[in-house]
């Protein structure tokens, strides 16, 4: 899983490159090279369908990162000061963005990828904007526990950040990190979600490369997603990729697909 990580830094890397990026991520390309996906390879000699699916994943990574740091600067704009990272994998969040004095974030992962992305923050002598923890553990055991020996408080509001994750976890394994969620969020929190989108794992998983990321994609989003959120005590927007894309200045030039609705990124605070 951590390699997909590195995946996903490499297209943050290429992003940050560009002349109108949506977004800079200095450490991107650092976490890419160390984990052998930098420079950019060339492209694979394969079919016209297969490279339209490799820029169409691209194009939500960058998407669903300006989402999610528009809605943490908004999280931190309405008082909130602590800030939680599920399957964190490189995110650099805590080393790029300007947060407010007092703000604490918490990168939840396992031990692999964290002492990967130590390394590199090391070799890159990056300082954290904010006071940073790293809590070592696997989702599947009890990393409530552990967040909340690292000092996270339950009683405070929290904004909870699941971006690329849930589309990896079975249905069950979905609800039991919203019910952990919600068990350990104040009123007022807030949570950003990516979903994978209907037919999405129909589209790109049917025949992924074994190990791939698409191959282990397992969860589509729920029909309605607004009401499955409000029946865990959240109070739910959700936009859709072209939606946000077009408000970002990089539509997409593609006619829209009917199971676009609702869309997978997703806005919440706690009522």
């Amino acid at each position: 899983m951590w390699a997909t990580a590195v995946g996903v830094a490499r297209v943050r890397a290429l992003e940050t490159a560009r002349e109108n990026a949506l977004f800079r991520d200095p450490l991107a390309q650092a976490f890419a090279a160390a984990g052998g996906l930098w420079p950019p390879s060339p492209p694979l000699p394969d079919d016209e369908a297969a490279r339209r699916r490799r820029l169409a994943v691209s194009y939500s990574i960058v998407i669903r990162t300006k989402f999610l740091d528009d809605l943490l600067r908004q999280a931190c704009a309405s008082g909130i000061r602590q800030v939680v990272l599920l399957g964190a994998g490189m995110d650099s969040r805590a080393f790029r963005m300007d947060w407010p004095e007092g703000t604490r974030l918490f990168e939840v992962d396992t031990a692999a990828p964290l002492d990967f992305k130590a390394s590199v923050l090391r070799q890159e002598r990056a300082v954290a904007r904010c006071d940073r923890s790293t809590v070592a553990v696997d989702l599947r055991e009890d990393w409530p526990g552990a967040l909340a020996a690292a000092g996270h408080d339950p009683a405070a509001p929290t904004v909870w950040i699941v971006e690329g994750l849930l589309i990896y976890l079975p249905e069950g394994a979905v609800e039991l990190l919203l019910a952990r969620i919600g068990a350990r969020s104040a009123a007022g929190s807030r949570m950003g979600l990516t979903l994978g989108s209907r037919g999405v794992i129909e589209r790109f998983g049917a025949d992924a490369v074994p190990g791939s990321a698409a191959s282990l994609w397992v969860s589509e989003m729920p029909d309605d997603p607004v009401r499955w959120l409000a029946g865990h005590g959240w109070e739910a927007d959700c936009h859709t990729l072209r939606e946000c894309g077009t408000a970002y200045g990089r539509p997409i030039s593609t006619p829209p697909r009917r199971e676009e609705r609702p869309g997978g990124l997703i806005s919440a605070v706690r009522r």
